[in-house]
C-alpha cells in the first residue's frame, strides 16, 4: 500500500480525483439562490486555487445573516405594520404617478415600512453644517436620542456632537448607540470613542459584532452600513454621511487632501417613527431588548410642503434583495429622465440592463461619481462598466477631486426619489444592511436636482472618444477588478 501511493501517478490521479470533487461538490452547493454571475466566479475561483478558493467560500460565502436576526427583522416588521394597519398616515396615492402604486406594494411585500403622508425634508449637503443641525436637535431632546452609524469616531471634527450626547444623559435623556463593530477597528481612536460614551452614561453597543466563542458569528463582511439619529421621535436624519472628520483621518487622504462631500436628510412627521422602528430592530438584535414602538401621531403643519415618504430597510437580514428590486424597477418605470449618484457604482446584471435600457428609450440618464477613488479595487470595478453606459448613451459626470463624492441618491422623472446610505453595487445590495427613504413630492425632487446641478458644475464629464482611447494597462486592470466584484 505505501508503495502504491509512492507512486507519482497515483498521486496525480487521486489529486486529480480529489480536485474533481471539490469541484462537483462547489458547483452543487455554490450555484443555490446564487445570481448566474457569481456563481461562475465562485466556481472558476475553487477550480485555478480550488484550497483557498474553497476555505474563502466557507468563510464569505454565504451571504445571509443567521437564522434569529432575520427572525427578529420579521418580528418586528410585523409589529411595525400592525401598528399602521388601517391607520389614516398611510399615503392614498391620489396624485401618484400610476406605477408608484405597484412600487410601494413590492417594497412592503418586501419588508420595507409604510408609505405615510405628511412629512416635511430638509436637505443637508454641508458637511459640518449637517453635524451643526444633529447638535441642535440633541439639544433639544426631552426623552431619547437614538443614534446609529457605520462609522462613528470622536475627534476635533466631531466631538461638539459627542460632547451634546453627554449633555443631553445629564438632563436625564436616554441615549442609545450603535457603531458597527469592524468599522470601528478601521479607523484610530475607537478605545477613546467607546469610553467618552460610557463615560456620559450613554448604552453603547456594537453592531455585528465577531465573537465566534460567544455564539456570534457571521460572514465577517456582512456589516451594518446604516446612518440614523432620531431624536424622541420627533425629528430623525439619514442619508451617507458618517459620524468622523472628512478627511476620515487617514494619512493618505491628508497628504492628497481629499474630503469627503455627503448628502443628508433631515425628515419631521410620521416617517421618523418608521426610521426608528428600523433602529428599534437594531438594537433588538444587538442586546435582545426590544424599545417600545413609538405609536404617537405627529401632524405637521398642513402649511408647509408635506411628502410622502417610505423607509427601506435593506440587506442580509432579509430573504430578498429589496434595495436591488426596487432600484431596477424604479429605473423600468421612469418616463423621463433617471439622475443616478453613487460613490461605488458597481451594479449588478439588472441594474446595468435596466440603466442601458432607459438610456435607450431616449431618456435623460445621467450618473455622478468620483473622479478619485478610496477604494482601489471597486473604484477599477467600477471604470470597466463607464464604456458600455457611455455607448448606451448614458452621460457620466466625475466629480473633481480633492472633494471625493460620497451621497448617495437617485431621482425618478420629477416626482420620486431614493435618497439613504446605500451604494448602487453588490455590497450594498446584498451583503451591507442599508437604510434608504423613497419620496414622492415635486418639492424635494426640485431641490435633488438643485444639488445635481451643483455636482454637474463641478464636474468633469467623460467623453466616449477619449475614455476608450485610455491606457491598455488601466483597461486591463479595470476588467480585471470587475472580476471581484462578483465573488458574493
Amino acid at each position: 500500500m505505501r508503495e502504491f501511493l509512492r507512486d507519482p501517478e497515483t498521486i496525480a490521479l487521486l489529486a486529480l480525483a480529489a480536485h474533481i470533487f471539490l469541484v462537483a461538490v462547489a458547483a452543487v452547493l455554490v450555484t443555490m439562490n446564487r445570481p448566474p454571475s457569481s456563481a461562475i466566479a465562485w466556481v472558476l475561483a475553487i477550480i485555478f486555487i480550488p484550497l483557498l478558493g474553497a476555505v474563502v467560500f466557507l468563510l464569505v460565502g454565504y451571504a445571509k445573516l443567521p437564522k434569529p436576526r432575520r427572525d427578529k427583522q420579521r418580528e418586528v416588521n410585523d409589529l411595525v405594520l400592525a401598528r399602521t394597519e388601517g391607520s389614516p398616515l398611510i399615503s392614498s396615492g391620489v396624485d401618484w404617478p400610476e406605477w408608484l402604486h405597484s412600487l410601494v406594494a413590492l417594497n412592503s411585500n418586501l419588508g420595507a415600512l409604510p408609505m405615510v403622508n405628511g412629512n416635511s425634508a430638509e436637505l443637508l449637503p454641508d458637511y459640518n453644517g449637517t453635524f451643526d443641525a444633529m447638535i441642535a436637535e440633541i439639544e433639544s431632546a426631552a426623552s431619547y436620542v437614538h443614534v446609529e452609524f457605520y462609522i462613528l469616531v470622536l475627534d476635533s471634527t466631531t466631538e461638539p456632537f459627542f460632547q451634546a450626547l453627554a449633555r443631553a444623559r445629564e438632563r436625564g435623556v436616554a441615549v442609545r448607540v450603535l457603531s458597527d463593530d469592524l468599522a470601528g477597528l478601521m479607523f484610530p481612536g475607537r478605545k477613546e470613542t467607546i469610553k467618552y460614551l460610557r463615560d456620559a452614561g450613554a448604552e453603547y453597543h456594537p453592531m455585528l459584532p465577531l465573537r465566534p466563542f460567544h455564539g456570534q458569528w457571521q460572514r465577517p463582511d456582512l456589516r451594518n452600513h446604516r446612518k440614523i439619529l432620531v431624536v424622541d421621535g420627533r425629528v430623525g436624519f439619514t442619508g451617507s454621511q458618517n459620524v468622523i472628520d472628512a478627511s476620515y483621518n487617514k494619512k493618505s487622504n491628508l497628504k492628497r487632501g481629499l474630503r469627503w462631500h455627503e448628502l443628508m436628510v433631515r425628515l419631521e412627521g410620521p416617517v421618523v417613527r418608521e426610521l426608528d422602528a428600523v433602529f428599534a430592530t437594531d438594537w433588538y438584535s444587538e442586546t435582545d431588548v426590544l424599545l417600545p414602538l413609538d405609536s404617537r401621531t405627529r401632524v405637521l403643519d398642513p402649511g408647509t410642503a408635506l411628502i410622502d415618504a417610505q423607509v427601506l430597510p435593506s440587506g442580509p437580514s432579509f430573504d430578498n434583495d429589496n434595495n436591488l428590486k426596487l432600484y431596477a424597477a424604479l429605473i423600468h418605470k421612469a418616463e423621463r429622465r433617471v439622475s443616478i449618484t453613487s460613490p461605488y457604482f458597481v451594479p449588478d446584471e439588472s441594474i446595468l440592463m435596466a440603466i442601458v435600457t432607459a438610456a435607450a428609450r431616449g431618456l435623460g440618464v445621467e450618473l455622478f461619481a468620483s473622479e478619485v477613488g478610496d477604494q482601489s479595487m471597486v473604484y477599477h470595478a467600477q471604470r470597466s462598466y463607464y464604456e458600455a453606459l457611455l455607448r448606451a448613451g448614458v452621460r457620466i459626470y466625475l466629480y473633481r477631486a480633492p472633494q471625493v463624492l460620497h451621497s448617495k441618491h437617485f431621482t425618478i422623472d420629477e416626482e420620486v426619489a431614493v435618497i439613504g446610505s446605500s451604494n448602487m453595487d453588490v455590497r450594498s445590495f446584498s451583503l451591507n444592511m442599508e437604510v434608504s427613504v423613497l419620496v414622492h413630492g415635486r418639492g424635494i425632487v426640485d431641490a435633488i436636482r438643485r444639488i445635481e446641478d451643483g455636482y454637474r458644475e463641478n464636474s468633469l464629464e467623460l467623453q466616449l472618444e477619449d475614455w476608450i482611447r485610455r491606457p491598455v494597462a488601466q483597461r486591463a486592470f479595470d476588467n480585471l477588478a470587475r472580476l471581484t466584484a462578483s465573488l458574493q
